[in-house]
């Protein structure tokens, strides 16, 4: 691997062949945010899907305009009001759902792929760190619960930026953070709007597109498009004797042109 800052792939190596370290959006691409609702479907019923998609879109929602609006409040904020609004839309009114649902989300689970993804992409000699809108004490709360501390370099928050994703700062955030140019880091993330700053502000961004939902048609367009987080590690590099890890690149992924 070169170490000249964006310096191309040679012919035929893996799409992310020259990159110095590999960044994750956390929520829905490392850790699964409807996990609360699911826990909660026998006291909740039929109602817990629906909750549990207005919760998560509201969440987003409110990150974008606050930022329009110049109204930062943190992500455990938003993630409260939204919560509020989608409780109210499908008329639930216990506050101790309320609550429960919100200790829930300092402890989501991990998609099962995300441990050994970090691991794999790690034993390629390549810096693994979450790139989130998540408050630090958010973030902190659930890498700490799924156990990924010590598969992490670094945990960023766009917090002390005061504006949310895809504000092309937050992304910045990671070059600053991790010394290395915007062609020098992978960007990983579940949410196509994401994938869409990332790429258009230049980082290698790779689309983890679990349900096959079509592309965004937004500016930007990843490198690479996965259907797991198992899929990644083969688009670092060709997996060596001593990595341990898989060798060759899945079928069923796609390159982006």
């Amino acid at each position: 691997m070169t170490d000249r800052p964006g310096a191309p792939a040679p012919p035929g190596a893996p799409p992310l062949a020259e990159i110095g370290a590999c960044v994750f959006d956390a929520y829905g691409t490392l850790f699964d945010v409807h996990a609360p609702l699911r826990r909660l479907a026998d006291t909740l019923g039929e109602r817990a899907p629906a909750l549990s998609e207005t919760w998560r879109v509201r969440q987003l929602q409110y990150t974008w305009l606050r930022s329009l609006m110049g109204r930062y409040a943190d992500f455990w904020q938003v993630t409260g009001d939204a919560l509020d609004h989608a409780m109210a839309a499908h008329g639930i009114a216990d506050l101790g759902v309320r609550a429960r649902l919100m200790e829930m989300y300092l402890r989501l689970d991990a998609y099962p792929d995300a441990p050994a993804c970090l691991a794999a992409v790690r034993a390629r000699r390549v810096k693994t760190a979450i790139l989130s809108n998540g408050a630090p004490t958010m973030l902190a709360a659930a890498v700490d619960h799924a156990g990924l501390r010590g598969s992490l370099d670094q945990v960023l928050s766009v917090d002390p930026l005061q504006v949310y994703k895809p504000d092309p700062r937050t992304y910045r955030l990671a070059c600053d953070r991790l010394g290395l140019p915007a062609a020098r880091i992978a960007f990983v993330s579940a949410n196509g709007w994401d994938i869409a700053g990332a790429a258009s502000f230049g980082l290698k961004a790779v689309w983890l597109n679990r349900t096959g939902t079509a592309p965004e048609t937004l500016p930007g367009r990843p490198v690479a498009e996965i259907g797991g987080l198992d899929r990644l590690a083969a688009l670092v590099a060709p997996a060596s004797p001593r990595s341990g890890g898989p060798v060759g690149t899945p079928s069923r992924d796609s390159f982006a042109p």
